[in-house]
């Protein structure tokens, strides 16, 4: 756009105090027009916002009288989540709108006509506050222990004796759910832990059953029995062994006496070959052949019964081998003397020679004691054969027990190990059903943890909202700062000149005089008139419009 030629812009000089009064007094209808309809509206909305009575009640938790450490509570939660617990029940549809609809109380009556139940519901929710009170913070410091694990129910409605009713209604819900809870959470708890006891007895009555079936099918191969059988199969292996020996024993001295038995029998037969001889044959044999016969027969008993001690290198069996063929060597010079003297005999007589018939009757003597001897060494043998069976079987089956022993260990001790665990398990729900039946207890005879009233709900006298004057004064301070927006919106738009001061200073012209404005007399007058008909009418209306406000407020709200 082109400025037009010979427009000149001048910048408005600084207003002074006497400009700003100037302004005042032009626009004086401009500030109080709206100042005066701020203070109509502001007090006619105060006194048509109804009053609103806020009624409380303190209500605290208290601990249980026994202490924790002795009976442990069945309730593991804090205040403030049992408290949000509790409100949410309490906080619900069917709650709430109960207490709504409830004859007595009737609640909300107007905006039930025009609004759905959902929407009073949330203004009833907004109107409840429950609020948990800090003990540092309470306004008496004496009442710090009382106000500790406490909370402040309080509810904000139109009319004093209904709040004052619904917080009673509250506390009473919150004494029956805060019940409720304890006394389900205590048969919960209870029953639980009964339920576990129950299993864990099942458990532990099945293990029992099969530790005494294991013990029975595997009788003598326990594990505690193992350093039993290693003790039993070292004695019967010492057993065993005493039997083998003296088996060997009997053996070796069964040898003895039938190598003796044989050497008798053969002397027997000597005996009985030479029993008759001649009488030449007769004086002949001497007691040196006799004697030689014995020590012979002694030396071989001896010399088996060493052969089978000492091997043939011995010094003793050397020593009784060269006695032996000496002995015969002997021997045999004996008979060669005696068939030399047999030949020069022409006419043997035959005789019974006396020694060798008592010799015959000792040889028999001794061949029968020798048999008795052998009889009863082969009765022995048998019975230790036999003790040598059973003493085999029983180690071969403690041998077995032996060798089954870590298998079952295996299997009793994981069996043991499931026993202690299921017992422990066991013993412990047994002694937590035990504190929680003791805990029940409490709570039935209100030892335990409490809810308590320590306000009732309270009476509210004087209204906690709206307050009249505040906002009577918000508003007049509203009305007066938009007149004087409005005031000095119409000053910055007029751009005409006001005074002197004006002329002086945009015409850098001196003033010789000024000549007032000379208006129609008539209308003037009319204009006057106009005015404080305008005014009047505007005081009237507003002080009716007041007038009538607080008339409803104190006598036509019924």
């Amino acid at each position: 756009m082109v400025p037009q030629q010979g427009y000149v812009s001048v910048s408005r000089r600084p207003p002074d105090i006497e400009d700003y009064i100037d302004i005042l007094r032009r626009y004086r209808s401009w500030i109080i027009g709206p100042t005066f309809a701020g203070l109509v509206i502001a007090v006619v909305a105060a006194f048509l916002w109804p009053d609103t009575y806020i009624s409380t009640a303190v209500m605290r938790i208290t601990p249980q009288q026994v202490p924790e450490r002795l009976v442990p509570s069945n309730f593991n939660t804090q205040i403030i989540e049992r408290l949000n617990a509790m409100q949410q029940e309490i906080m619900s549809r069917g709650t709430l709108t109960q207490m709504i609809q409830r004859p007595s109380l009737d609640l909300y009556k107007k905006h039930r006509e025009r609004k759905p139940m959902e929407d009073v519901l949330e203004q009833m929710r907004k109107d409840i506050k429950i609020t948990v009170l800090d003990p540092l913070t309470t306004a008496n410091p004496q009442q710090k222990d009382r106000y500790a694990s406490a909370f402040q129910v309080s509810f904000a409605y139109d009319n004093q004796y209904k709040a004052q009713a619904v917080v009673r209604e509250l506390v009473t819900k919150f004494m029956e759910q805060n019940n409720n809870v304890q006394r389900i959470q205590s048969a919960l708890t209870t029953s639980f832990l009964g339920d576990e006891v129950r299993t864990a007895k099942d458990g532990l009555d099945r293990l029992d059953a099969e530790i005494t079936a294991f013990k029975k099918a595997n009788s003598g191969r326990l594990p505690e029995q193992l350093q039993s059988n290693l003790q039993a199969l070292n004695s019967l292996q010492i057993q065993l062994a005493a039997v083998n020996e003296a088996l060997n024993r009997n053996s070796q001295e069964t040898m003895l006496l039938e190598t003796q038995l044989q050497n008798l029998n053969s002397q027997m037969k000597f005996l009985e070959a030479n029993v008759e001889q001649s009488a030449a044959a007769q004086v002949a044999r001497n007691d040196r052949l006799m004697q030689l016969d014995r020590a012979i027969l002694e030396t071989e008993t001896h010399l088996s019964a060493a052969r089978e001690t000492y091997r043939e290198n011995h010094p003793d069996i050397r020593s009784m081998v060269a006695r032996l063929n000496m002995l015969k060597r002997e021997k045999d010079n004996v008979e060669q003397l005696e068939q030399l003297e047999q030949a020069k005999v022409s006419r043997p007589i035959k005789t019974t020679n006396p020694q060798v018939a008592r010799a015959m009757e000792e040889t028999r003597g001794q061949i029968a004691t020798v048999q008795a001897q052998i009889q009863n060494k082969k009765v022995d043998i048998q019975e230790r054969q036999k003790q040598q069976l059973v003493i085999t079987q029983a180690i071969q089956n403690y041998q077995a027990r032996v060798e089954m022993s870590p298998i079952n260990q295996q299997r009793y001790g994981a069996l043991l190990r499931e026993y202690e665990l299921v017992k422990g398990h066991y013993e412990e729900m047994s002694g937590k059903k035990s504190l929680s039946e003791t805990a029940s207890n409490l709570e039935e005879r209100k030892a335990g943890e409490t809810l308590e009233v320590l306000d009732t709900a309270s009476l509210p006298e004087e209204p906690a909202e709206p307050n009249r004057l505040l906002i009577a004064g918000i508003g007049t301070g509203l009305g007066m700062v938009f007149g004087l927006f409005l005031a000095g919106a119409k000053e910055m738009k007029d751009t005409s000149l006001k005074n002197l001061k004006d002329v002086r200073a945009y015409t850098n012209l001196p003033v010789l005089s000024s000549i007032p404005l000379l208006e129609n007399a008539l209308l003037v007058r009319r204009k006057r008139r106009l005015f404080w008909l305008a005014w009047s009418s505007a005081v009237i209306v507003g002080t009716i419009a007041m007038s009538g406000s607080m008339y409803y407020y104190f006598f036509g709200r019924g």
